[in-house]
C-alpha cells in the first residue's frame, strides 16, 4: 500500500515498519544463515556465561560484580556505582571494610560498612555492619533475633568500582518494559548481523 509513488504514506519511519523490516529480513534469510546467526547468538551467551564462572573461581565470591541500588553509603558509593568484588575466605574481616552480605529473607544483597568485630577464643568472627549514611546500625536489617553477622553471610568485600556505570541495571529494575526492549533489540541485532 505504501511506497515510492503509491500515492499512500509510507511506514518505513514508523516503528511499526521498523519492526515488519525486522521480520521482513527474517524471512529473506535462508535457514542455512538463520542457523548461523542463532549459533552465533548461542556462542556470545555462553562466553558471557564462561566469563562470569570464571570472574566466579577467581574472585572467590558468587557475585564478583554488585551494583550499588540505594544511597546509604553515599558519599563512599552512590547509586549506580559498579564494585569489584573478592571473597577469599582466609581474609580476616576487619572494622572499616566495606562487605556486601546477604540477609535470609531479602533477595538483594547489602553493601555496607563494617563497625564492630568480635572474636571469639575459637576463631569464630562475629561482627556488625551499618551504612555510612545511615543513623544507626544494620540490627534492624537482620533476620529477627540476629544481632551479628558471619562470614558466612558475606557474598564479598569491595576492592574497586566503577562510578555510575550500573545505572543501566537500576533503570531495567525500575522500568522491566525497558529492559524487555533492549533484549529484544540486542537479539535482534546478533540474529540479523551480517558478516561483510
Amino acid at each position: 500500500l505504501g511506497g515510492p509513488g503509491s500515492g499512500w504514506p509510507s511506514s518505513a519511519g514508523s516503528g511499526c515498519g521498523a519492526a515488519m523490516d525486522v521480520f521482513g529480513d527474517l524471512r529473506r534469510m535462508n535457514k542455512r544463515q538463520l542457523y548461523y546467526q542463532v549459533l552465533n547468538f548461542a556462542m556470545i551467551v555462553s562466553s558471557a556465561l564462561m566469563i562470569w564462572k570464571g570472574l566466579i573461581v577467581v574472585t572467590g565470591s558468587e557475585s564478583p560484580i554488585v551494583v550499588v541500588l540505594s544511597g546509604s553509603m553515599e558519599p563512599a558509593f552512590h547509586r549506580g556505582d559498579l564494585l569489584f568484588l573478592t571473597n577469599f575466605h582466609d581474609d580476616p574481616i576487619r572494622a572499616g571494610e566495606i562487605v556486601v552480605f546477604k540477609v535470609e529473607g531479602r533477595d538483594i544483597p547489602i553493601v555496607h560498612r563494617v563497625i564492630k568485630v568480635h572474636e571469639k577464643g575459637n576463631g569464630n568472627i562475629k561482627f556488625l555492619t551499618k551504612g555510612d549514611n545511615n543513623e544507626v546500625d544494620d540490627r534492624g536489617l537482620y533476620k529477627e533475633g540476629q544481632n551479628w553477622l558471619e562470614k558466612k553471610d558475606v557474598v564479598g568485600r569491595a576492592r574497586g568500582f566503577l562510578p555510575y556505570v550500573g545505572m543501566v541495571t537500576i533503570i531495567m529494575n525500575d522500568y522491566p518494559k525497558f529492559k524487555y526492549a533492549l533484549l529484544a533489540v540486542m537479539g535482534a541485532y546478533v540474529l540479523l548481523k551480517r558478516e561483510s
